[in-house]
């Protein structure tokens, strides 16, 4: 049914559920995963190239030089990379076939490229269930994957905040 299963990540509090759902999917389908984080630079809570800027362009924003910025982005790369091999650790120890990758970019167009180029049989991601404006505004990965992806899809459903 499922031979490669590609499971994207981030560090919110979804991931860890997403991945214990595709560990265990992949144990009963006898399958391989692939686990898949996507840094973006524009989106929370990674450092913003906004705050690199000039006093002159942004006065009341504080400055970081260059340098610095760079440093604490490859630091950011490296810790992400030190969690996707520890995904990978754990779910290898449940009998899992994995390995890992990170890449840089928009989430939604990276996992739909990844899937294709991989030959992914399903893919595996967390909805937050943002809805409405914040939708809108934030957009949503999940969204962008299930009218985009070339393979089945499941989404894992996050907590949907109550409006009462």
């Amino acid at each position: 049914m499922y031979h490669k299963i590609l499971v994207a990540v981030d560090k919110s509090e979804m991931s860890q559920y997403v991945f214990e759902h595709s560990v265990f999917l992949a144990k009963a389908a006898n399958a391989e995963i692939m686990l898949l984080h996507v840094l973006s630079p524009l989106e929370d809570p990674y450092i913003s190239p906004v705050f690199t800027q000039p006093d002159t362009i942004y006065p009341s924003v504080p400055t970081m030089p260059m340098d610095s910025y760079i440093q604490e982005w490859e630091e950011l790369k490296k810790q992400r990379l030190d969690w996707l091999q520890s995904l990978t650790e754990t779910a290898i120890n449940a009998g899992v076939k994995t390995k890992f990758t990170q890449s840089l970019g928009d989430a939604g167009k990276i996992i739909c490229e990844v899937a294709r180029n991989g030959l992914a049989d399903l893919i595996i991601i967390g909805r937050r269930g943002r809805t409405g404006i914040s939708e809108f505004l934030l957009g949503s990965v999940s969204n962008y994957v299930l009218h985009h992806a070339p393979c089945s899809m499941l989404i894992v459903q996050g907590r949907i905040p109550t409006t009462m």
